[in-house]
């Protein structure tokens, strides 16, 4: 039984005092969510008050990025031992916009999970391809390469600290979603690639989430689809009613 996981990335947005106004506004609405895993991802600076406004809810912490050494000479990073002190129990790696705009590869995204599940915290993994690698039918050629990239290396029992990410670029923040056949067939292909990769048993317990336009009117549809294991959800998580309404999905 996979528990499906509704994740809400803010990206860069929320200051310290409205991120825990968002969290103290959420936490009553899902207080009696039942059967689902909540988390937000709040910008590094506000990680800490985040963490101390969850306390005693539902409401679980992630870091939006992380840094795969312990401590050194590394100006503006922060180790994931770092995030866990902060209160963090997941990290988000390999973005899209990380890897679009920071300079993030498949090599650097590999460290950065094995050093987060080394540092006691789970890995949300993403992954996805661009309107051009789509429209060139290049989706799998390119899920898979960035899967065993991203993955090399890590062993079923790493797996229990592990949740994959799929978010189609071309939906990110575009009001385009993939369809539900569209988001369910590329889900279905990741699940079956895990399972020759590694084991079936680990593909079956894996949870894949999907993002891109996530919405409260989309989610059913989605979440309908038997390889479809929850969301990552952008614009709609920064808003406490209409996150609220996705992690509702099943009422």
């Amino acid at each position: 039984m996979r528990i499906p996981v509704i994740a809400g990335n803010w990206k860069l947005f929320k200051t310290i005092h409205e991120s825990v106004a968002l969290v103290q506004e959420l936490a009553p609405l899902v207080a009696n969510s039942t059967g689902v895993e909540i988390v937000v991802a709040p910008v590094f600076t506000a990680l800490s008050r985040v963490a101390d406004a969850v306390k005693g809810s539902e409401i679980k912490l992630a870091a939006q990025d992380c840094y795969w050494e312990e401590e050194g000479a590394f100006t503006g990073e922060v180790a994931p031992k770092l995030l866990k002190d902060a209160g963090c129990s997941h990290v988000i790696i390999g973005h899209s916009e990380r890897r679009q705009y920071f300079g993030e590869t498949d090599i650097t995204v590999n460290r950065k999970v094995k050093a987060a599940i080394a540092a006691g915290l789970s890995a949300i993994v993403c992954v996805g391809e661009s309107l051009m690698e789509r429209e060139s039918e290049q989706t799998f050629s390119v899920i898979e390469a960035q899967i065993q990239g991203s993955l090399a290396g890590l062993t079923e029992a790493d797996f229990a600290h592990v949740v994959i990410a799929y978010e189609p670029v071309w939906a990110i923040g575009t009001g385009k979603t993939a369809s539900d056949a569209q988001a369910q067939e590329v889900h279905v292909f990741i699940r079956s690639l895990i399972g020759r990769l590694f084991s079936q048993s680990v593909a079956d317990a894996l949870r894949i989430l999907y993002g891109g336009s996530v919405k409260p009117d989309n989610v059913k549809g989605l979440m309908s689809q038997p390889d479809i294991d929850g969301a990552l959800v952008g614009g709609a998580s920064l808003k406490a009613e209409s996150f609220a309404a996705i992690a509702a999905f099943n009422g």
